[in-house]
């Protein structure tokens, strides 16, 4: 039996998080007695709490707000945590940091393509955060022409954070590009949702909103009402977690898991 291994997401709040039970549903399947919790870690104690780990330590989750600081704390990022500026995953070797990874990006395309959005031409982001930019490069990797949709349009242009995407204000300049789009990902947090204005949709269009609790949310109700489809919060966490999986297992995203379709099973039946 391999000897047993500690893992935790750290985030703040983090009491909502999902992600304990993905993953130790993955870890009996694989047969490895490993460990899996939640930790309350806000932005100034993560470099405290990444200096204070033990030899059992393999891997870490990270929610926000953390996501930002991981290239000044982890020696390595992997392409895509550096094309995005952020990590939401790293690596352990006896407790000390050794490489930081993105898995949000394969999380959404992998969501959308599950639901069949293979080659969306338009797109859609609702919010400027660190997974709107996951999102962005993911539908840019799709093939999409991207428009992203904030509350300060000033503020998140001068980022610099979305490339070529257009950027836009919440209300009717977004509600437009909504209309337009073959698929869309909403990052908008609970508590912070807006009223949109939908016409009539295609059952083609897609939307992808990445709040998983409560649900459906606002928007996700408003875009089935108005005839298009919805996937669940619940996928992209599911395939980015299956990422995260791969890394504390193998050290690489792109190594599958021993009857990876198992584990996949497993872990989407842990959260429904």
């Amino acid at each position: 039996m391999p000897e047993p291994r500690r893992l935790a997401v750290l985030g703040s709040p983090i009491a909502h998080s999902r992600s304990p039970q993905l993953h130790l549903a993955a870890y009996r399947v694989l047969g490895l007695d490993w460990d899996y919790g939640r930790q309350e870690v806000d932005d100034a104690g993560l470099a405290g709490f990444l200096g204070g780990l033990g030899p059992e330590w393999r891997g870490l989750s990270l929610t926000m707000p953390l996501k930002r600081r991981v290239a000044e704390l982890v020696p390595e990022v992997d392409d895509v945590a550096r094309r995005t500026r952020q990590g939401n995953t790293i690596l352990l070797d006896g407790g000390a940091p050794v490489k930081a990874f993105n898995t949000d990006v394969h999380g959404v395309v992998a969501a959308l393509e599950d639901a069949g959005v293979r080659a969306p031409r338009r797109a859609t982001v609702l919010g400027g955060g660190a997974t709107a930019e996951s999102a962005a490069v993911a539908l840019e990797h799709l093939g999409a022409e991207v428009v992203v949709a904030v509350r300060d349009v000033a503020k998140v242009t001068a980022s610099g954070a979305f490339g070529a995407a257009r950027i836009v204000a919440l209300g009717p300049e977004a509600d437009a590009a909504l209309a337009a789009s073959d698929a869309a990902v909403s990052t908008i947090p609970p508590g912070a949702e807006f009223a949109v204005a939908l016409p009539a949709l295609r059952p083609e269009q897609t939307l992808l909103d990445v709040a998983y609790a409560p649900w459906p949310t606002p928007l996700a109700a408003a875009w089935e009402a108005a005839g298009g489809r919805v996937v669940h919060g619940l996928e992209m966490l599911l395939h980015q977690a299956v990422h995260q999986v791969r890394i504390f297992v193998a050290g690489d995203p792109g190594i599958p898991l021993p009857g990876e379709e198992s584990v996949i099973r497993a872990m989407r039946a842990a959260v429904e």
